[in-house]
Formats: structure tokens, C-alpha cells, sequence
């Protein structure tokens, strides 16, 4: 089971000129790539806030005006979203690899699921993987383990028989909670906070670790 944002696919690029395009439509300050790279990983929905928090918007006004904020990003993220990301180095050869050997993959993500659609189709990676969960396909988001307690009902496993693959705290929570073993990655984003202090199993320092 894999992450996206920061494991798959290098994605801040396109989010931080999207969070801009929204925050320029409202008259807003831009904010900085390493402050979107620190907000990524709670969801779309949350990344938007933290950045209307940081350039002063009154916390009142955030929550009043938050649906027609969010619709203007989705309108600019719709026609960002895969522009400018680029799928992480030896990612399509592992994971066909991985796929030959009929290991069942999957994606799970607090994207919500248009976006999680369009980024997986843009850069041809959907036919790869068994199941896609979505930061609104259940009820739940990470690091609540539900998502990784479906796959492994879905297809007859035990957590001793799986592997969360992310590059972040709650990635490596997220598997925690489900008892999953759990690598992480050191290029993505993990809120500013040094990778080892989410307690990982292995830090690796590309897909090549994961080779059959």
C-alpha cells in the first residue's frame, strides 16, 4: 500500500500554484513552496486553511466564505493538477515488478478522489494498482487505519502479510494503528519534522528497497 503525494509523485508544485492562483482570485499574499510542502499530507481541505490562516485571514471569515474558497481552488487545481508533478525515479519499474509477481498494490490518500483520479491517469499509473482510497472514499482519513484494515479484508490478508510504503508521521501512524509494517521515504514532505522521529520500520532511500 502506497501513499501518493510525496511518494508516487512529486505533487507540491502544482498544489502550491494552485493554493496561489486561489489566494491571488481573493486578494490574498502568495505563500511559499516550503510552507506548502510543511501543510501537505491532512488533505486538500485542510492545506487550504492552514494557508488562509497564514496570510491573516480572520479564522470567522475562513469558515463563512470556506466553501466558495474551495470551489475557486478547485477550479484552478482542476486545470493544474498533473501539469507540473513528476512521478518520483525507478517508481513505474517497481511497481510493474511488483505487480508481475502478483502482489496486490494499492494507493491510500488523504487527496480527495477527483484529484487522486486525475493524478493516477495523467502520469498512466491507475491500471498498476488493485485499489485506490481516497481521503473521501470512506468516512475516515489517515492516520485512522481504516483504509488499510479495508485492503487487507478486501483481499484475504493478514498485517503481517502487508507493507504501508509513505514518506510521512502519518503514514507511519497510520500503519501503526493498523499494525502494518511501514517504510518511509525521505524525499516527500513530512510537515518539517525530521523522518526518523516517526519511528518507521525502515527508512529507504528509494523504490529500488522494494524490489521483488
Amino acid at each position: 500500500m502506497f501513499d501518493l503525494d510525496g511518494t508516487l509523485i512529486e505533487t507540491a508544485s502544482e498544489i502550491k500554484d494552485a493554493v496561489n492562483d486561489t489566494l491571488i482570485f481573493f486578494g490574498q499574499a502568495q505563500v511559499s513552496q516550503q510552507q506548502i510542502n510543511i501543510w501537505i499530507g491532512h488533505g486538500t481541505r485542510h492545506l487550504i486553511k492552514d494557508a488562509l490562516a497564514h496570510v491573516g485571514m480572520n479564522p470567522s471569515k475562513i469558515e463563512a466564505d470556506f466553501l466558495k474558497i474551495y470551489l475557486q481552488f478547485d477550479y484552478f487545481y482542476s486545470r493544474r493538477c498533473g501539469t507540473t508533478s513528476v512521478i518520483y525515479p525507478h517508481v513505474i519499474d517497481v511497481l510493474k515488478k511488483l505487480k508481475n509477481q502478483s502482489i496486490k498494490l494499492a494507493v491510500i490518500t488523504n487527496k480527495e478522489s477527483i484529484y487522486t483520479q486525475q493524478l493516477l491517469n495523467h502520469h498512466q499509473l491507475l491500471p498498476f494498482f488493485d485499489e485506490v482510497v481516497s481521503g473521501d472514499t470512506f468516512e475516515f482519513k489517515k492516520p485512522n487505519p481504516f483504509a488499510i484494515q479495508y485492503c487487507l479484508q478486501k483481499f484475504n490478508l493478514t498485517p503481517s502479510q502487508a507493507l504501508f510504503v509513505g514518506d510521512s508521521s502519518v503514514d507511519a501512524q497510520t500503519a501503526r494503528n493498523a499494525g502494518v509494517s511501514v517504510w518511509l521515504l525521505p524525499y516527500g514532505y513530512n510537515m518539517g519534522q525530521p523522518l526518523v522521529d516517526a519511528c518507521p520500520d525502515r527508512v529507504i532511500e528509494s523504490f529500488l528497497a522494494l524490489m521483488p
